[in-house]
């Protein structure tokens, strides 16, 4: 069955059904997507506006996530549903053959400075060394087909290729412009079936990067029992990918691995955390005394706050004693699948995590 997207208003109580209809220039879409690409709930820098191929087509935009890797994003606009499918599958076998140099001619003359200065003013990190390793296709539309849903959805479940559909619908309420928004499949699960096939097993721990500084402390952790990440959307939701019964093992950055434990409580902000000061009364982590002096800046802010994930730890070592070894498997990612076998091998031995 295709996608179909209702929204209802709440009126005097009762549910009134608000009709969508076309938007009037879907080019608006496309413009709002390249001011702010975070409208498609994607952490994404656009690159490149109606690029041109080698095979002459107009790519609608092209983006660049923080692993460095391309996106490629496509309107529907007034193509046909078969024609959009066939079409970012065509502009995907030009864009993986992308390297360094291409990418960052095409970025310099969108953005109108260099890619690697962009990238670090958009992430708050370097420019990876190594870029396109993998790409990903994402159509942008208000509705497809039954059968085009199907070949996505195929190609993505089958073939394991990172193709997407995000519906927009656009709505009017008494004047009121409403746009919403929803994927055809979970971009994370297209994102994790795609890696799987060029990857190793997942060896059932996740990987955690906690941060020791101004916002959140080792120390604090391990004592109040949590893991902690915030101050931008993008880190706060890859904390929130964390669920009860997850196994991680913690990651202090330069350093190396710090703790073993167990989430036993999904992802809430600090000030809903609740938790026992030195003198054992309860009270939210945000009103204990914290080493991290800077841990509770924005509060109340969803989107900049700090959230913490509790966990309790099976074995922790100090920042000092940090475990690692060269070759070590590391992450800019707040959290994700630890796949490397040598560094698994590594930490169970460490950690003593056959004898939990």
């Amino acid at each position: 069955m295709s996608f179909n997207m209702q929204l209802w208003e709440v009126r005097n109580g009762k549910l009134v059904d608000l009709r969508s209809s076309a938007l009037d220039k879907e080019e608006r879409l496309e413009n709002w997507i390249a001011k702010d690409a975070s409208v498609l709930g994607l952490e994404l820098l656009i690159i490149g506006r109606q690029v041109t191929t080698a095979y002459r087509g107009k790519i609608d935009l092209l983006a660049i996530n923080r692993q460095g890797d391309m996106v490629v994003i496509e309107l529907k606009k007034h193509k046909t549903p078969r024609d959009i499918v066939s079409q970012v599958l065509d502009y995907a076998t030009w864009v993986k053959d992308l390297g360094y140099k291409e990418i960052s001619a095409i970025a310099s003359i969108y953005l109108g400075k260099s890619l690697s200065s962009a990238f670090t003013d958009h992430f708050n990190e370097s420019l990876p060394e190594t870029l396109n390793n993998n790409h990903s296709m994402i159509i942008a539309a208000a509705e497809l087909d039954d059968a085009s849903e199907r070949i996505v959805q195929y190609l993505a479940d089958e073939h394991g290729l990172n193709i997407n559909v995000i519906f927009f619908n656009y709505f009017q309420n008494n004047g009121q412009e409403i746009v919403g928004r929803a994927w055809l499949m979970d971009p994370e699960e297209v994102n994790e079936r795609s890696e799987s096939r060029k990857k190793a097993p997942w060896s059932g721990y996740w990987f955690v990067n906690v941060g020791d500084g101004e916002r959140r402390s080792w120390e604090d952790n391990i004592q109040y029992g949590y893991v902690g990440a915030g101050h931008g959307k993008w880190f706060s939701d890859g904390l929130k990918r964390l669920q009860p019964g997850n196994k991680i093992f913690a990651y202090i950055k330069g350093e190396g691995y710090v703790g073993f434990g167990e989430v036993t409580q999904q992802a809430v902000m600090i000030d809903q955390f609740m938790t026992k000061d030195s003198e054992g009364v309860e009270k939210p982590l945000s009103e204990v005394q914290l080493n991290a002096p800077r841990a509770t800046d924005n509060l109340g802010n969803p989107e900049l706050a700090e959230w913490a994930v509790r966990v309790v730890w099976h074995k922790t070592f100090a920042k000092e004693e940090a475990k690692t070894f060269k070759g070590v498997f590391a992450n800019q990612n707040i959290a994700c699948k630890l796949r490397h076998p040598e560094t698994v091998d590594f930490l169970v031995k460490e950690f003593d995590v056959l004898e939990q």
